[in-house]
């Protein structure tokens, strides 16, 4: 006799929903019963023996549509970024001032800038190592560290000189006895000394001369600074290691000396305006230090600036340099009033939107050179803003003696960040860079009358280009007139501004 035989069902699907859903309502499932939706089904004419069918019952399918968190993997909520607002993860601390306790969107800092700020005392995406290792195997690989010249009136006349480093250029400084000239740090171990007029480059010093024999020996330069009074080159490697250089002779001064830790990325180096024997360094160690160059051994600085994360920048006050600013990682913008008292710790940190991920450009906050009470800074932002409904990044003014947000410059063209910015020395001018462009910010009234003045005004920068965007710098430019210019308090007077976009 046969083994009997029964019809084989289908496996059981189970919806997993939010209690709050209001998918899970019974009117819903009652209306799926009528419309002959099924979940369970028996009518699968598979005939099976009964003993195979024990066997292996099917376990049930669970669909789940509960919201699950990106960040934490738990269900119940979402982080991230809604539209142009930012959703914090409930069960991490807040993305701006890294505490517990509240949401990026109510964090107090996030409301007022000057939160928990003692203000100061009335007085009157690649590696380049990748990228380096492939241009050796590969020569046509094309140049990366292309340096660009504008005259930011007439954007169309511009030069680019391809020659002049084979990796990213890093930092560039102008010399201070000739302005047509300029002096470059590079990812390829050499630090050049270029005509703008020309293009034509001399090569300082080369770290590499023997080529690629991987990482671990391929030296990087990042930190640059001239100490006109010396007439010296500082320039500082992915090592630790600062070198100096005589601008006459280009020779060594002396055996490079470790000021970092050993293995530690020097990104930034910056000599007192008013004392020259006095150097400031910062690194990925997260220190700041404070140096003689008279008395320069490893291990011999005056001072140990100590942060809770990596330094991108430090900078002494431009027309006193008894002051110190700072930027780090951990979203903290650090003032120290006086090099010459207590420097344990900082006169104030400002909590400031700046920690990134990778592919941007480290956020600097720079003095502004014409302040002569030394309080303001500019400095690109991270977390976006929504202004009527777009998501924007503004370029903050600081007052960093009471870390007040003085202005904030917006345009509502562009969307991108703006991780670099720089003030002009003598003229109301703000050249940013931001994603593959350049823009050239000035209050509107002074942008109407630009074409009176007879100044040269020449804006340089430095990085990598995409071939595959634009393979070549012709002669297009792209010019957007009458942009907002969102400010308020100091800067209430400069309520719009006109931007002239260079293209890179």
């Amino acid at each position: 006799m046969p083994p009997r035989t029964r019809r084989a069902a289908s496996p059981k699907i189970v919806i997993e929903r939010d209690e709050n859903s209001e998918e899970s309502s019974s009117d819903e499932e009652v209306e799926d019963e009528q419309n002959g939706v099924v979940y369970e089904s028996e009518e699968d004419e598979v005939d099976e023996p009964i003993e195979d069918i024990k066997s292996r019952e099917k376990k049930p399918i669970t669909i789940s549509l509960k919201k699950f968190c990106k960040v934490c993997k738990k269900a119940g909520h979402q982080a991230g970024f809604q539209g142009a607002t930012y959703i914090d993860c409930p069960m991490k601390p807040c993305f701006l001032c890294k505490l517990p306790g509240h949401t990026t969107m109510n964090c107090p800092h996030r409301v007022a800038t000057e939160h928990g700020v003692i203000p100061a005392p009335r007085k009157s995406t690649r590696h380049s190592v990748d990228y380096i290792f492939e241009r050796q195997l590969r020569p046509h690989v094309p140049a990366k560290g292309q340096l660009g010249v504008w005259d930011y009136d007439k954007v169309y006349e511009k030069r680019v000189y391809t020659n002049i480093h084979s990796c990213l250029l890093n930092t560039m400084r102008f010399s201070s006895v000739n302005d047509g000239t300029i002096f470059g740090a590079s990812s390829d171990g050499t630090i050049s000394c270029t005509d703008l007029e020309t293009g034509i480059s001399e090569s300082l010093m080369n770290l590499n001369p023997n080529g690629w024999h991987g990482p671990s020996s391929w030296r990087m330069l990042y930190g640059l600074d001239i100490n006109s009074e010396k007439g010296l080159v500082l320039v500082a490697d992915n090592f630790g290691y600062m070198y100096m250089l005589d601008k006459r002779t280009k020779d060594k001064i002396r055996e490079a000396v470790l000021i970092h830790k050993k293995g530690s990325k020097v990104v930034g180096l910056h000599c007192n305006p008013i004392q020259p024997d006095l150097l400031l360094s910062c690194g990925n160690d997260h220190f700041a230090r404070l140096w003689d160059l008279r008395h320069l051994e490893a291990g011999s600085s005056l001072g140990n600036l100590a942060h809770r994360r990596v330094v991108n920048s430090a900078y002494f006050s431009p027309h006193t340099g008894s002051k110190i600013l700072t930027t780090a990682q951990d979203n903290r913008i650090r003032v120290w009033d006086s090099i010459y008292g207590n420097m344990e710790s900082p006169s104030r940190e400002i909590v400031h939107s700046h920690d990134f991920n990778r592919h941007l450009t480290a956020f600097r906050a720079e003095w502004d050179p014409k302040d002569s009470s030394e309080s303001l800074a500019v400095i690109g932002r991270y977390i976006s803003e929504n202004y009527n409904g777009v998501a924007l990044h503004p370029i903050d003014f600081i007052d960093v003696s009471t870390g007040q947000l003085v202005a904030e410059v917006i345009d509502p063209n562009i969307t991108t960040i703006s991780p670099v910015n720089k003030l002009h020395p003598r003229d109301d001018v703000l050249a940013s860079g931001s994603s593959r462009s350049l823009f050239i910010w000035r209050p509107k009234d002074k942008a109407e009358d630009v074409q009176q003045n007879d100044e040269k005004k020449t804006i340089v920068f430095c990085g990598k280009t995409d071939s595959k965007r634009k393979k070549k710098f012709g002669g297009e430019s792209d010019e957007s007139d009458d942009e907002s210019f969102k400010s308020k308090g100091k800067m209430s007077k400069t309520k719009s501004s006109a931007s002239k976009k260079v293209k890179r």
